[in-house]
């Protein structure tokens, strides 16, 4: 199982480092990230293994929103499955 994040935000520094530590502390490998400044405008995306995830998915995109929120970010979890649904033709 895996799941597609995306952190989109003013860049500040720690960012790519507060979302890998709480992704870190559920189990979760960072498979593939790609992250990109321009300006001051940070934009990243990571594909995550979440098979084996100590929390369920919905609390991990609880505590994700909540890191968003907390770091004046937007941080988008979508599990694998609906991101293949809403990229197939």
């Amino acid at each position: 199982m895996r799941a597609v994040i995306t952190v989109i935000g003013k860049d500040t520094t720690g960012i790519i480092a507060r979302v890998s530590e709480v992704l870190w502390k559920h189990g979760i490998n960072i498979l593939d990230i790609n992250q990109s400044v321009m300006d001051d405008l940070f934009a990243m995306v990571m594909l995550t293994d979440i098979s084996k995830c100590s929390v369920g998915f919905t609390e991990l995109v609880s505590t994700l929103n909540a890191l968003g929120e907390s770091l004046n970010l937007k941080i988008h979890t979508m599990h694998e499955d609906i991101f293949n649904s809403m990229h197939r033709i």
